[in-house]
């Protein structure tokens, strides 16, 4: 029981900590959500359940530890300063982090060598190209491995802990300190519900069932736009036809008639006049023309999404072959969907 209470504990301080730190880093995402504390079965019941794509996966095919913002610093790097529990010691002409002290939640250990420390994808990338980043472009799995706009996607734990975890879900791995195993659930969860990937049947499962017991009470907080490549404008052409008629005119014809009779009488000649009517000429003109779309009302960052899939969080934005969709619990007319869950469906103006 004191377990239970100090889990549950632990993991509302984690999800209240996350909502400050995620309202600091708003700038990050030209869209940001509303900030919320979100109970995690709901979260979870957002969360697609379809068979993992085993095919293709190669590391390379996720760019990481890039400098995406241009300050001269590593992923790596950034997360070691940003996790650091101390004030790190930092050669700034390279951006190597000298020196710091490290608190893996992992393991609950400290370490005070760098060499010693991994930063830990809390969803493996080999796992995130099974649940659906197989189909994303290099640039979004590019973002997602370098993820710095939300600290539950990279954290920084104990090496040998993390190569124990490698690319496993929660079916199959669990940090070895149990005290962690709600908070880490929470962090797991919100990766995949924010980046739109899926679970396969087993993973779904032992989650549920954890929160359905040692962790009932996991709150989740609320995230911004994950921050994935802008769309760009949709062109479309079009063909205007313009019809322009011209009166044409025939100048009238005179036909000359003649009746004559053999018996002497007189000849009678009559003139008829024939009008031929003004016929018009139609001048058929095409002018084509490239109207261009501009994405008003596509949020910079918006995650690629399937239409009528369940997701979270409600009012979220996403997009579907240039087209943006939002996050309800009611279809477009009004009427809610069932069992109160959300989906998502066309945004409308």
């Amino acid at each position: 029981m004191n377990w239970r209470i100090a889990a549950n504990g632990a993991a509302l301080v984690v999800a209240i900590s996350s909502v400050a730190y995620v309202a600091g880093e708003s700038s990050v995402a030209a869209e940001t959500q509303r900030f919320a504390i979100n109970d995690a079965k709901s979260v979870l019941a957002s969360i697609k359940v379809e068979n993992e794509y085993k095919t293709g996966y190669k590391r390379s095919l996720f760019v990481h530890w890039s400098d995406l913002d241009g300050n001269g610093c590593d992923t790596r790097e950034e997360v070691l300063k940003r996790d650091s529990i101390s004030k790190p010691q930092v050669d700034t002409y390279r951006c190597y982090v000298i020196a710091g002290d490290w608190y893996s939640k992992y393991d609950g250990k400290t370490l005070t060598d760098r060499s010693d420390v991994d930063i830990d994808h809390v969803v493996a990338l080999k796992e995130a190209w099974d649940s659906g980043a197989w189909a994303w472009s290099i640039s979004h799995r590019q973002a997602f491995a370098n993820d710095l706009t939300d600290r539950r996607t990279l954290i920084a734990v104990t090496d040998r802990v993390n190569a124990s975890k490698s690319d496993k879900d929660p079916s199959n791995w669990m940090p070895p300190l149990k005290s962690n195993w709600c908070a880490y659930l929470g962090d797991w969860i919100s990766v995949k519900a924010r980046w739109g990937l899926s679970m396969d049947q087993s993973e779904f499962g032992r989650v549920e069932n954890l929160l359905a017991s040692d962790c009932s009470t996991l709150t989740i907080a609320s995230w911004s736009t994950a921050p994935v490549s802008s769309i760009s404008p949709v062109t479309t052409a079009t063909t205007a036809t313009t019809v322009t008629t011209t009166p044409s005119t025939t100048a009238p014809t005179t036909t000359q008639a003649s009746s004559s009779s053999n018996a002497g009488t007189a000849t009678t000649t009559a003139n008829t006049t024939t009008t031929t009517a003004n016929t018009p000429t139609t001048t058929t003109t095409t002018a084509n023309t490239t109207t261009t779309t501009a994405n008003t009302t596509l949020p910079s960052g918006a995650k690629d999404i399937s239409p009528g899939s369940y997701c979270a969080p409600v009012d979220g934005l996403g997009t579907f072959k240039g087209t943006v969709y939002i996050c309800s619990k009611t279809d477009a007319g009004g009427s809610p969907y069932a069992g109160g869950r959300a989906r998502w469906r066309k945004a409308t103006n």
